[in-house]
């Protein structure tokens, strides 16, 4: 049994790898402005920014880190200098907490994104691949994320960076749905963007690799060994949720749709075409590793939500 300590814990990816650890014994302690009563693991109040009476708690802890606000917001200055802040602040308070330990931290996981490359066009991408330098939102963000721990005192570092993880309740996939079940379900552009994804399944497997495995560190992808273009996505969801086909959203018509959705049309209209590259060496299985197996399971009628995401 570990101790893990969550920044970040509150959210809804939070929320689902703090009640997978919990789920095989870990120590859980989530950092959070908030408390909540209803949930089943100990909470720790931290402003996000600077370094409190938290810090004793990160002692030869297990540190996950996946504090900041939802990247599906408008592509404005501000928005970028808040998702930055978001993120750079309350890793910034981590480390500095961690250089005032007796005992670093054990493990330091610290989440990011795929988006750190870019429009990636065709080219296959693992953890050699240099990031990209923009644009600001979300290559920008996240290679402002990962600089803020370089050099965190820890034992071992890794960084996580996700594709899109497909999981009832939350954003990527409800908005996906919602497309579909409103008769947008066509392609979104040229529809040769690249999606790389992740069952929640797997996601949380991956988590639990890194946190165990002693010889991972630094760059790890957690994406499906199987990433597709969109056009196939689009298809392969309105299979799943028995949509007959439906036509093409223009480019122009996506950019004007992300106004009146106050989103970044950048989220539909990019890709990357990301492999797992490490988990793949070290022998990782994934239990959902094609879209459609995903999304069978995902979205069979009857299915259930799992235990927490009825909290989200």
């Amino acid at each position: 049994m570990a101790k893990i300590v969550i920044a970040g814990g509150s959210g809804a990816l939070g929320r689902r790898i703090a009640a997978d650890l919990l789920a095989r014994g870990d120590e859980v302690v989530v950092l959070t402005r908030t408390a909540r009563p209803d949930r089943p693991y100990r909470q720790v109040w931290w402003d996000g920014a600077t370094a409190g009476t938290w810090a004793g708690e990160l002692a030869d802890a297990v540190v996950v880190n996946l504090a900041g606000e939802l990247v599906d917001r408008r592509p404005t200055a501000a928005n970028i200098a808040l998702l930055t802040r978001s993120r750079v602040q309350p890793t910034m308070a981590l480390a500095e907490a961690a250089a005032g330990l007796p005992q670093a931290p054990q493990v330091w996981l610290q989440m990011s994104t795929l988006a750190i490359y870019g429009d990636g066009g065709d080219t296959v991408i693992d953890e050699t691949t240099p990031v990209a330098d923009g644009p600001p939102q979300m290559a920008g963000v996240a290679r402002a994320w990962e600089a803020a721990a370089a050099g965190a005192p820890v034992g071992r570092q890794v960084i996580m960076r996700t594709g899109v993880v497909l999981d009832r309740g939350t954003p990527a996939l409800d908005r996906l749905v919602g497309l579909v079940r409103w008769g947008l379900g066509g392609r979104v552009g040229t529809g040769r963007q690249w999606v790389s994804w992740l069952h929640i399944a797997d996601l949380l497997a991956a988590v639990r690799r890194c946190i165990d495995d002693p010889g991972l560190s630094g760059i790890v992808h957690a994406t499906s060994p199987e990433p597709v273009r969109n056009a196939e996505l689009m298809a392969r969801l309105r299979t799943a949720l028995r949509r007959p086909p439906a036509p093409p959203t223009p480019e122009p018509l996506v950019r004007l749709g992300a106004v009146l959705l106050r989103t970044d049309p950048a989220l539909a209209l990019t890709g990357r075409r990301c492999l797992p590259g490490r988990l793949q060496k070290i022998g990782f299985e994934f239990a959902y590793p094609t879209l459609a197996s995903a999304l069978a399971d995902l979205l069979r009628p009857g299915r259930r939500k799992d235990p927490d995401t009825s909290l989200i």
